[in-house]
This record gives C-alpha cells, sequence and structure tokens, in this order.
C-alpha cells in the first residue's frame, strides 16, 4: 500500500482462483480410463484414479475433465450382434430394395412382436464417448432382446394403416398361436383389403417358420417378404416399439389398461 497526498493507495494481488485439483498427468490418466471402460460411471472412474494415485477427484471433477477433453456421457447405440453373414445378406437384401417405389412399399405390411416389462426401471446406462462417434464399434453394444419376463405384443403397420396391438395371454407364441391369433385374426383381413399385392413381412422367429404357418400362408395367397436375419433395425415398427417403451418407461401402467 502506498500514499500520496490525502489519498491512500491499495494494491492487491490479482485473483488467482482455486488450484486446479488434478494435474495434467491424472488428466490424461482420466482419458485413459475413461475409453478403456467407457461404461463406466464419473464415480468409478474417479475411484480408479484415487487406486493408481492416491489422488481423490470428486464426480463433478472427474466429468469436468472428461468434457475438457472432449469425453461426454451419451447412451450408447445398441444391436444385436452380427456374423459377417448376417452383415453380408443384409447388405443385399437393402440393395435389392432400395429401388423400391411408395407404391411397392404400400403393399407391405411390416409386423414384429416385442416384449415389454410393466416394471420397468428408469436406470439407463451411458458410455463416455466424443461427439460424432456414436456408432463407432466402441461405443455400440450388442444386446440380443429375447427371453425375459413382461408381456409381448404383437402390432403391424403399413403406409395407410395399421393392426390393433395384440397381447398374447400367458404361454409360449407357438406356431399354432401365431397362425391361430395373428395370420387368422389379422393378417388375413389385410390380404382381402389390399388384394393379391399384398405381401407380409415377419421375421425369422421359429413360430413364423412352422410348416402349418407355412401352409396356412400358401392356402391363403399370401406373400412373405424374403427377410434377413437378425435384422430387426431394419424393420420400420421398430419406431413403434421405441415410442410404446418410452411410454410405459415414464409412467407405472396398469396391465388392464395397457392391454386396452
Amino acid at each position: 500500500m502506498g500514499t500520496v497526498p490525502g489519498y491512500r493507495i491499495h494494491r492487491e494481488k490479482a485473483w488467482q482462483g482455486s488450484p486446479r485439483a488434478s494435474t495434467a498427468t491424472e488428466d490424461r490418466y482420466l482419458s485413459i480410463i475413461a475409453r478403456r471402460n467407457r461404461g463406466a460411471t464419473a464415480s468409478q472412474v474417479s475411484r480408479d484414479l484415487y487406486a493408481a494415485t492416491g489422488t481423490r477427484a470428486s464426480r463433478v471433477t472427474v466429468s469436468k475433465r472428461l468434457h475438457e477433453i472432449g469425453l461426454f456421457a451419451r447412451r450408447p447405440a445398441v444391436c444385436v450382434p452380427l456374423t459377417s453373414t448376417n452383415r453380408r445378406v443384409r447388405l443385399v437384401w437393402c440393395r435389392e430394395h432400395r429401388d423400391w417405389s411408395m407404391d411397392q412399399w404400400a403393399t407391405v405390411l411390416f409386423t414384429d412382436e416385442s416384449r415389454f416389462s410393466l416394471n420397468t426401471s428408469s436406470r439407463r446406462t451411458f458410455i463416455w464417448r466424443e461427439p460424432g462417434t456414436r456408432y463407432l464399434p466402441s461405443n455400440v453394444r450388442e444386446i440380443d432382446h429375447y427371453g425375459g419376463g413382461g408381456l409381448m405384443v404383437w402390432a403391424g403397420i403399413m403406409l395407410d394403416g395399421r393392426t390393433p396391438h395384440h397381447v398374447f395371454e400367458r404361454g409360449t407364441v407357438t406356431g399354432v398361436r401365431y397362425r391361430d391369433e395373428i395370420l387368422e385374426s389379422y393378417v388375413h383381413l389385410f390380404r382381402g383389403a389390399v388384394g393379391p399385392e399384398f405381401v407380409l413381412m415377419d421375421d425369422n422367429a421359429r413360430p413364423h417358420r412352422a410348416l402349418l404357418v407355412n401352409e396356412f400362408l400358401e392356402s391363403e395367397d399370401i406373400r412373405r417378404m424374403d427377410w434377413p436375419a437378425r435384422s430387426p433395425d431394419l424393420n420400420p415398427i421398430e419406431h413403434v416399439w421405441d415410442t410404446l417403451g418410452r411410454a410405459i418407461a415414464t409412467r407405472t401402467p396398469l396391465r388392464e389398461p395397457f392391454r386396452k
């Protein structure tokens, strides 16, 4: 502090802010941990850092450091496990149908079953990834959606229409049930409304390919679209299942209203 006649002059040091909670070396280590285990939470990364270096960093600090290096917590893209043959057949199918007209697609009834749990957990899984890298193999999780509890629901959609949702009552969906509950009750009616150009799209699930199902389709003159194995993502009805799944996850549904 200096003085001049009649005045007092204060000289203060510039504010330096709080010291950084981690060093550059520790920041690099955080990056390595997150990239090696992209599904780790910020708390898990913090514990790994402490175990390796003895440095304690809060969950908030870890998130900030990872954001600084371009890693953000995002939901991973998911897909079913695919072999090289699966990929090749899927590509062939896409090339064969890429030039179809709207009139051709308008004759197709896209159908599928999906299982929904009425006790949905709100917990979601996230991974650390850089912007624009959603579909890199390291950021995609392979998930099989077969089996498990909940309600099995069937539905079909077309460009200008849709079927009702059909909930299978308890028990396994067999070829007999598929024929009696789905083909006779719904698909047969759509075939009659559309005419001989009608095409049924269903996947390669065992009940769909039962001999008695094939015989029924032949007897009713119902054409079936060739469908590549393990290709639920090619079916536009997946958007319906996604919307329905999100609706269920945001509330506590009851069984009877769900069926209605």
